[in-house]
């Protein structure tokens, strides 16, 4: 038996989205390696169905005490927090 691994990560939000809505909650992935090209699609396949398992929690600690609890190696990812300049219209014609 191999030992599962994970990644745990906070998504970020996509191109097509103007707001942060499905950007709160943190997610338990597993990671795949036995990954194949299947030969009648060209499609990537796998057989472990873990790898289309996603688990979302409200906190990272969460998280990562379901990971300790389940005996899941895994890796976090934090994400860079994205710093907001609050800007009036008229700083626009002041230099």
């Amino acid at each position: 038996m191999t030992k599962k691994k994970a990644k745990i990560y906070k998504p970020t939000k996509t191109s097509m989205q103007s707001g942060i809505g499905k950007t709160k909650k943190w997610i338990l992935e597993y990671i795949d390696e036995s990954t194949s090209i299947n030969p009648l699609m060209g499609w990537e396949s796998s057989s472990n169905t873990l790898s289309e398992l996603k688990l979302f929690f409200d906190t990272k600690h969460q998280a990562i005490e379901y990971a300790n609890k389940n005996k899941i190696e895994f890796i976090v990812i934090e994400n860079n927090q994205r710093s907001f300049v609050k800007k009036s219209y008229t700083d626009n014609f002041l230099k």
